[in-house]
């Protein structure tokens, strides 16, 4: 399986101008999960969605000139209306749709530090480039936000989101659909590769390993698991994904240990291994990674 990550770096990479890509041919389709819950996958992050007679409850949205789509692909599961949007954090390939679902009368949910990373401009920094956002529209922003967790009592299933510390980001919400059996985990979990960690925006691989590891005590074999990007996944992948991260993480520090500069860490490609099991073949993507787990190893 080729890694996602390039993908996702252009995709943040225009996310500040996405008005102005071309959505043309962009096709935005609905994946059965369980009964009433569905995932909807996109050029954007992927999309949750609770529907019943009380509503829909979306998690995460995609980019603003998808709404129109997501709508559609809506209307052919269910006639009833958006009533809630919850964002897994701030970055504009999940949060794009607010302003125009806001506009509409959905009531947008996310952590508190999501609001306030959306309020003002950020600076976004991945694969040794840096880009400026500016801030989110007010009608984007969320109107209501949660420090540590937050449950939803909709479409007779509890829907409870939890805050995970500096994971992806340093807001992070994992969603956990406690009678359907289905959680959402956000960019928190990349099924396909190694994960974009935005140390620009509070994240870190200790925070990433850590948060995969509280969602598997909540969460049981059975469950099915939508990741931020990539498809539906089961708890063994998951547990796969945070083994590798946790490995990966070892391999370097003892590196740091012994005393080696980074330059020299990158020449012994530590975790070579764990990106051929995984389908990354690009070397520049490989040596990223072990830079973002380095830049962690080595923080005071």
């Amino acid at each position: 399986m080729r890694t996602l990550l390039p993908a996702i770096l252009s995709s943040l990479w225009v996310a500040s101008v996405s008005a102005q890509q071309d959505f043309t041919d962009a096709r935005v389709v609905a994946e059965p999960v369980a009964p009433g819950v569905h995932m909807l996958v996109g050029p954007g992050g992927n999309i949750g969605v609770s529907a019943g007679a009380d509503g829909v409850f979306l998690i995460d949205d995609q980019y603003a000139p998808l709404t129109e789509r997501v709508l559609e692909v809506l209307a052919g599961i269910t006639p009833e209306r958006v009533r809630f949007v919850l964002n897994t954090h701030w970055h504009e390939d999940h949060t794009g749709g607010n302003e125009n679902l806001g506009g509409a009368g959905a009531l947008i949910v996310a952590h508190d530090n999501v609001r306030v990373r959306m309020s003002v401009e950020q600076l976004l920094d991945f694969g040794g480039q840096s880009m400026r956002v500016p801030p989110s529209p007010e009608a984007a922003l969320p109107v209501v936000t949660f420090g540590e967790d937050v449950t939803f009592h909709i479409n007779g299933d509890e829907i409870y989101a939890f805050h995970v510390e500096n994971a992806h980001t340093d807001g992070d919400a994992i969603v956990h659909f406690r009678e359907a059996d289905v959680v959402h985990m956000g960019d928190v979990y990349f099924n396909g590769g190694f994960p974009f960690i935005d140390t620009s925006s509070g994240g870190s691989i200790d925070g990433v390993i850590a948060a995969v590891e509280e969602t598997l005590g909540v969460i049981g074999a059975d469950t099915k698991v939508i990741p931020g990007h990539g498809p539906l996944a089961t708890r063994a992948q998951l547990q796969a994904f945070v083994d590798g991260l946790r490995t990966m993480r070892r391999l370097v520090a003892e590196l740091v240990a012994e005393g080696h500069p980074i330059d020299h860490i990158l020449d012994f490609r530590p975790i070579q291994e764990q990106a051929i099991a995984w389908g990354v073949a690009d070397r520049a993507t490989e040596d990223r990674f072990v830079e973002t787990i380095y830049a962690d190893v080595t923080a005071p």
